[in-house]
């Protein structure tokens, strides 16, 4: 009899008892034949020897407990999870609240435990972080050296380096155009005079406190440039696009609050979401093998291996998809194979052209959507332009979401620029362009 974690402390998130369908409380019975949803019963109805279906009272069965310690004695399993979900619930710090919430141990119980065993545990010092560190020291090895007495860097004026440091000039530490950069024209003509009257000169110095927070706000925005390290446009990306698309996108919503805290505090929430979106993917890894009875890492590499090859086979029967358009022709459908056969051989293979009558160039029938996946997802406009520009859904789909997203950044799309992000032919290209823009999809730049 193994004693396993249940499904949570809340009994309304396990299934009921087969046999009185009351919420299952611990420690309470799983069956280990029967399968593949989990057969669950109380312990009064076990101890009845209740049968149902394929289910017999003589099967192989477990306890399903979680009254067990994991991590040091005194904290039983129900009681981690407890733990991390008043943690999850009541936030980092607000001890009071999670004691309240766990009502099993008290504020610095559960401080110091957490502390202990998730915070400072020499464990989470694994292959996942190993390899973090090992990108980071990658990262430190190009680190330029710099000493106060060196000369810093003097770019001219409209040069790339210039416009990449925003017009950051290091020998002054100022900018050539600064944040309100008019600020002094409030000034330029207000004269102190003997005879000034007690009003005038209370404006006076009215205008010249207005001046001297606009001198603060331009000294604090200096210094959240120079402490963060924003200077540097494209040594700042290159250390974005380090992280994964999910953590990126957390990234650039993050970053307005950079002026909050500082800059050492900042990169420890970006770096600690970054490495939670890291040890949730490593969790979902290890519950698929899990959940495919793998038991042993070395299993894993093989059901890794099976799992590239199915996908590779998946991908080629996806390509028939591509020779349904030729399906009426027979010299363009044994081009094709002919093509095929000459990829997995590894040969490149030969260019063919289709041949051309003296009329001019023949003309291709429409493409036939019958089948194709994407094509429930089109109405009927876009089915007609696929059809027409022999497009599949698919593909239509993605090209689609992407220039609809650099039309959302840039606030309008050209030409020119989708030319760019889609590599297909231009003519397919404009057409795709003209039917977005004429149905409202986009704007023109």
């Amino acid at each position: 009899m193994d004693r396993l974690a249940s499904f949570g402390n809340d009994p309304f998130d396990k299934p009921p008892c087969r046999g009185c369908s009351s919420y299952l409380t611990e420690p309470y019975i799983k069956c280990a034949e029967c399968g593949p949803s989990p057969f669950l019963l109380c312990l009064q109805c076990f101890t009845k020897g209740f049968e149902y279906k394929k289910h017999e009272s003589d099967h192989k069965y477990e306890i399903m407990t979680s009254d067990f310690p994991v991590l040091e004695p005194g904290w039983t399993a129900q009681e981690e999870m407890a733990l991390l979900e008043a943690v999850m619930d009541c936030g980092f710090g607000n001890w009071q609240d999670v004691a309240y919430q766990m009502r099993t141990k008290t504020k610095e119980e559960c401080e110091s435990h957490y502390m202990k065993n998730f915070i400072n545990n020499p464990l989470f010092s694994s292959t996942l972080l190993s390899l973090r560190k090992t990108k980071d020291s990658r990262f430190a090895e190009g680190a330029i050296p710099f000493k106060p007495t060196d000369d810093p860097p003097r770019p001219t004026f409209d040069s790339v380096l210039s416009r990449d440091m925003a017009g950051y000039m290091p020998a002054r530490a100022d900018f050539m155009e600064e944040f309100d950069n008019y600020a002094e024209w409030d000034l330029k003509d207000i004269d102190f005079v003997d005879d000034d009257s007690d009003i005038l000169r209370a404006l006076k110095l009215s205008v010249v406190d207005i001046y001297h927070s606009r001198l603060k706000e331009r000294q604090r925005r200096k210094k959240i440039i120079r402490d963060h390290g924003l200077i540097n446009l494209r040594k700042f990306q290159m250390l974005e696009r380090c992280y994964p698309k999910e953590v990126q996108e957390l990234y650039d919503v993050m970053r307005r609050f950079a002026r909050v805290v500082g800059p050492i505090e900042h990169d420890k929430f970006i770096e600690s979401h970054a490495l939670e979106f890291e040890l949730r993917r490593e969790i979902r890894r290890l519950q698929e093998y899990r959940k495919a009875g793998i038991k042993s890492f070395c299993s894993a590499k093989v059901y890794e291996r099976a799992k590239r090859m199915r996908d590779e086979e998946r991908r080629k029967r996806t390509m028939l998809c591509d020779v349904l358009q030729y399906i009426q022709d027979g010299r363009a459908c044994q081009q094709w194979l002919s093509k095929q056969a000459a990829i997995d051989a590894g040969i490149t293979p030969a260019v063919t052209t289709i041949t051309v009558s003296a009329t001019g160039r023949r003309s291709a029938p429409p493409l036939n959507l019958t089948g194709l996946p994407g094509t429930e997802k089109l109405n009927e406009r876009e089915k007609e332009l696929c059809q027409v520009v022999r497009l599949v859904p698919g593909a239509y789909l993605e090209y689609k979401q992407a220039l609809l997203n650099e039309c959302k950044r840039q606030g309008g799309l050209r030409l020119a620029q989708a030319r760019a992000l889609i590599k297909i032919d231009v003519n397919k290209t404009r057409k795709i362009y003209d039917f977005l823009i004429k149905e409202g999809y986009i704007t023109k730049a």
